[in-house]
C-alpha cells in the first residue's frame, strides 16, 4: 500500500497458529471459528479449514452494476468440522454445495455459515461452490471506502486490509493464502484484468470472457479486478511476462495543467522502468518470485492509493503527476511483491513489515538514482522534520492499532527502524538479513518477532533494545 507521504521534500503478538489451529481433541464435530484470530479484526477470516485454491467464474455488466458469479473453493479441514464460515458482504447467495451435495447455509452480517450434509473430518479435502449475485458494495476501511468500486466504464476492486469479501466468499485474511483462477465475462469491447498470467480470452454473443491464472499462493486482499476500457500492453523481459493496463482517458491533457504531459504519459514512462526496478529489488531481496508482473493505472475519484495486488499493482493516477513520484510508487509496490506478498503477515499488527520495508526500498532507489543518499534521508527526518514533540512518535509501528494502521509512522518510522538496524549491524549483516528474510520465510505468514530473531541470528547481536526503542516506545529514539 502506498499513500502520499512527504519525506525530504519527495513523495515517497504472538505468532498465530495456522488458521486458528485445530479444535481441542474431541469425538464430536464442532463449528469452525467465525474469525481467524487477528486481534485487530476479530471477524476477519475464519477457523477450521485451510483454502488451497479459488476458482472464480464472474459475469459483470457495467450498465446495471450486476455481478453474477460462482466461487469454487478447494480446502482442507483442520478440525472435525460440523460447519464453517466464509466472509461475504452483501450480495445474494443462491445456492451452496459441499462436494456436489446441497449444503445448508445462513448469514449474519458478513459471515456466511455453511453446514454440509455430513461433518468433515480433520484432514479431509473438500470442495465448496457458492453461487451468488447482486450489486457489490464498498467496504469500510481505515483508508475510507475500498473493495468493489464502480467506475464510469466498469469496476475496480482493490483495498486493504480487506476487499475480497465485497465480491467473492473467502477466508479473508493473509494467514490463508491460496492460488486463484479468475474468469471474468464482460460486454464485448471492455477489458477485464486480474492477477497472474492471461491464459486466454474468447468472445461470443456480445460478451468476452477473460481468463487469468495466478498459481502462486496469494492473500485474498491481493486479488485485483479491473474492468473497463484499458490500453492493455503485453510484453516479456528476462523471462517475466508483463501486462500493463492504462485507462486511455489518462492520455488526454488536463485543462488546468495544459503545459504538463498527460498523466498517462508519465505513468507509461514509470511502468516502462518495471524490469529495471525488479532487477534492482532482486539485488536486495533475491530473485523475483513470480512469473508475471505489470501495473493497472485507473482514475476513479474514489481511488487515492496504490496497492501491491500480487503481480499487478493498482495505482491511482495522481501518483504520476511527476516522474520521480511515479517511479517511487512503482518501486514501493514492486518491493511489496517480496515483503507483503511472498512473505505475508500473520496478523495486521505486524504491518510495518510490509510498509517499512517498501518505504526503505524507496530510499535505496533514491540513492541509486543519485537524488538523496539514504543517510541524508535518515538524518533530515531525525534532525529537522520530526522533532521529539511531534505526535508522529506516539504511534508504535510494531503495534499501531487498527485506527493508526496506515499512519505515517508505520511507513516512515518503520523505514527508520531498518536504517537504525543497518547502522547497528553494518551493511554486510543488514543486507544479508534482507535476503535471508525473503528466502527463508518465502510463502510464510510472519511476525515482528520472526524478523527480530533473524536479525539477531545473522548479526550475532542482542537487538531487543533497538527494536523496542524504534517499534514499541512512544517517544523519539536516539539517532545512531
Amino acid at each position: 500500500m502506498y499513500r502520499r507521504l512527504a519525506t525530504v521534500g519527495l513523495t515517497t503478538a504472538v505468532t498465530l497458529g495456522l488458521l486458528a489451529g485445530p479444535a481441542a481433541a474431541t469425538h464430536d464435530p464442532t463449528p469452525g471459528a467465525p474469525g481467524i484470530g487477528d486481534p485487530y479484526y476479530p471477524l476477519a477470516g475464519n477457523g477450521g479449514y485451510d483454502v488451497g485454491s479459488y476458482d472464480l467464474a464472474l459475469t459483470y455488466d457495467p450498465a446495471t452494476d450486476l455481478l453474477r458469479a460462482t466461487a469454487t473453493i478447494e480446502a482442507r479441514a483442520t478440525q472435525f468440522l460440523s460447519s464453517f464460515n466464509l466472509d461475504l458482504e452483501g450480495l445474494d447467495v443462491e445456492s451452496v454445495t459441499v462436494d456436489d451435495r446441497d449444503a445448508a447455509w445462513g448469514r449474519v452480517g458478513g459471515e456466511l455459515t455453511v453446514t454440509p450434509q455430513g461433518p468433515l473430518p480433520a484432514g479431509r479435502h473438500f470442495t465448496t461452490a457458492v453461487t451468488y449475485s447482486g450489486i457489490p458494495q464498498q467496504l469500510a476501511s481505515p483508508l475510507g471506502s475500498t473493495g468493489f468500486t464502480h467506475t464510469d466504464d466498469g469496476a475496480l476492486v482493490a483495498g486493504q486490509p480487506d476487499s475480497a469479501a465485497s465480491w467473492f466468499p473467502s477466508n479473508d485474511h493473509p494467514l490463508d493464502a491460496a492460488s486463484f483462477d479468475v474468469r471474468i465475462t464482460v460486454p464485448e469491447g471492455l477489458e477485464a484484468v486480474s492477477n497472474g498470467v492471461l491464459e486466454g480470452r474468447r468472445t461470443a454473443a456480445g460478451w468476452t470472457t477473460w481468463h487469468w491464472r495466478a498459481p502462486a499462493p496469494m492473500a485474498t486482499y491481493l486479488v485485483v479486478l479491473a474492468i473497463g476500457e484499458f490500453d492493455l500492453r503485453a510484453y516479456e523481459v528476462a523471462g517475466v511476462q508483463y501486462w500493463d493496463a492504462l485507462d486511455p482517458d489518462l492520455f488526454t491533457p488536463l485543462p488546468e495543467l495544459p503545459d504538463l504531459p498527460p498523466l498517462g504519459v508519465t505513468a507509461e514512462a514509470s511502468l516502462a522502468r518495471q524490469p529495471e526496478v525488479l532487477a534492482f529489488l532482486a539485488e536486495l531481496f533475491g530473485p523475483y518470485p513470480f512469473r508475471a508482473a505489470g501495473g493497472i493505472v485507473d482514475d476513479p475519484a474514489e481511488l487515492s492509493f496504490a496497492l501491491e495486488t500480487q503481480t499487478r499493482p493498482v495505482y491511482a493516477s495522481g501518483f504520476f503527476a511527476d516522474p520521480i513520484g511515479g517511479d517511487l510508487v512503482v518501486v514501493h509496490e514492486l518491493a511489496h511483491q517480496w515483503t507483503g506478498n511472498l512473505v505475508r503477515l500473520a496478523a495486521w499488527e505486524h504491518f510495518w513489515l510490509n510498509e517499512g520495508f517498501a518505504t526503505y526500498a524507496e530510499w535505496l532507489w533514491l540513492e541509486r538514482e543519485g537524488l538523496v543518499p539514504v543517510q541524508q534521508q535518515f538524518d533530515t527526518l531525525m534532525s529537522d522534520l520530526l522533532p521529539a514533540d511531534d505526535p508522529f512518535w506516539t504511534v508504535l509501528p510494531g503495534d499501531p492499532g487498527p485506527d493508526a494502521l496506515f499512519s505515517a509512522a508505520v511507513y516512515i518510522r518503520g523505514a527508520l527502524t531498518l536504517h537504525a538496524l543497518r547502522q547497528a549491524v553494518g551493511d554486510d549483516d543488514f543486507f544479508r538479513t534482507l535476503r535471508t528474510w525473503t528466502s527463508a520465510q518465502a510463502g510464510e505468514a510472519v511476525t515482528t518477532a520472526d524478523f527480530v530473531a533473524l536479525a539477531e541470528q545473522e548479526s550475532g547481536r542482542d537487538l531487543d533494545t533497538l527494536f523496542r526503542a524504534w517499534l514499541y516506545t512512544a517517544e523519539k529514539p536516539a539517532a545512531g
